[in-house]
């Protein structure tokens, strides 16, 4: 595909037409979005973030987010494997590239559109990706792990994983590294089953990892820097951007239904009108959040210290907290302004994927979680009152 001509909004228009056209199987069936991802490896989508020297086009995360949103209008599922995918990616980006290894597997993943996938969930500590049971044992130029890992999204279908543990095994449970493995150095012994309200073809099952790989694919860069650096505010404001996709969706076939409706009573305001009305500015606040944050990540980006504070990992948890939270208001003001026929599968004005996808946004890591660490860092932390920051 020659990508040069085109835009990325172009591209990322073609691949959400075709997540659009298999959403409602994908759903149904609980199946990983294929047809959708070929198309993102077809657009060359997977290493935008990558520098051009490398292969990629150094898209900034607002393009990235952008992308999200997008294919989140379509299929929310497909929309969250990119996301997932450039999560990994943006770690990759800001924390390999002083190492020769990882600078080649960014060559190879542009080159071949590799699909990334994350394992930082593990038995016994949950979605606490800050800290970790297993321990990578390093023996000379080579290292082994096994992970529990409770969860990884579309674990079966990705190229590469990239997994967090203990540096060593005497290492603090927060003394962690993230390692590559790619596809012919694990394997995986299924032991959960992703049956889910949500967000179903993910396709996140559990598995037991196990993997042998050269010592030189762990990312030379403590994980607790990687996690504030990068995947802290990559992974809050990208998942931000699906769940608004979501959002966006919703409120058009809202629009839909009260235009259909004003059309069979002309002059008269038909009732969910209002509702709309409501739906839209809440939309709006929605969008207003993400965007702030995205200039956030743009200006620490230029600050290493700004980019470690805590000002930032408030802002970054305060955007992710408040997306997820507002947009089941917006998708239950749409169902309001539909009623029956949103309430119904198989029809135009249809919002029950919508709902279901959007419940998982407080559990991807959870809100009470979120909200403790919060808590914690307001206990030293000014708030930062002024409008334009």
């Amino acid at each position: 595909m020659n990508t040069s001509s085109t835009s990325l909004a172009e591209r990322a228009g073609r691949v959400a037409a075709v997540a659009a056209a298999h959403a409602e199987d994908v759903d149904a069936k609980a199946r990983f979005p294929r047809e959708a991802v070929e198309a993102m490896r077809f657009e060359r989508l997977l290493s935008i973030q990558i520098a051009p020297e490398l292969g990629g086009e150094d898209a900034a995360l607002s393009d990235v987010a952008e992308i999200c949103s997008l294919i989140g209008q379509s299929c929310a599922s497909a929309a969250m494997v990119f996301a997932m995918h450039h999560i990994k990616l943006s770690s990759l980006v800001s924390h390999g590239a002083e190492s020769e290894w990882h600078r080649t597997f960014m060559r190879r993943v542009a080159r071949e559109q590799l699909l990334l996938a994350s394992a930082t969930t593990e038995g016994g500590i949950g979605g606490n990706l800050r800290n970790s049971i297993c321990a990578i044992e390093v023996d000379g130029a080579d290292c082994h792990l096994e992970k529990d890992a409770t969860v990884i999204s579309y674990g079966a279908y990705a190229d590469a994983i990239l997994i967090t543990s203990r540096a060593h095994a005497d290492a603090a449970s927060t003394d962690q590294v993230m390692t590559v493995f790619c596809k012919d150095q694990y394997t995986l012994e299924q032991t959960q089953t992703w049956d889910t309200l949500g967000m179903r073809g993910t396709c996140s099952d559990g598995y037991l990892f196990k993997g042998d790989a050269p010592a030189e694919q762990i990312l030379p860069k403590p994980f607790a820097e990687i996690a504030a650096q990068s995947m802290l505010a990559a992974s809050h404001l990208l998942w931000s951007s699906v769940w608004y996709g979501i959002a966006v969706n919703a409120v058009a076939r809202a629009q839909s239904f009260v235009r259909a409706a004003a059309r069979k009573s002309p002059g008269t305001t038909p009732p969910g009108a209002l509702r709309l009305a409501e739906a839209s500015s809440l939309l709006q606040l929605l969008k207003s959040n993400i965007i702030a944050g995205l200039h956030e990540f743009g200006a620490a980006k230029k600050d290493v210290d700004r980019l470690s504070s805590v000002g930032f990992a408030v802002a970054m948890n305060n955007v992710k907290i408040g997306a997820s939270e507002i947009i089941l208001t917006i998708i239950n003001h749409a169902m309001l302004v539909c009623g029956i026929l949103g309430y119904k599968n198989g029809t135009p004005y249809s919002l029950g994927r919508h709902l279901r996808d959007a419940h998982s946004a407080q559990l991807m890591i959870s809100n009470d979680r979120i909200l403790g660490n919060t808590s914690n860092l307001l206990l030293v932390h000014r708030q930062d009152t002024s409008l334009m920051g």
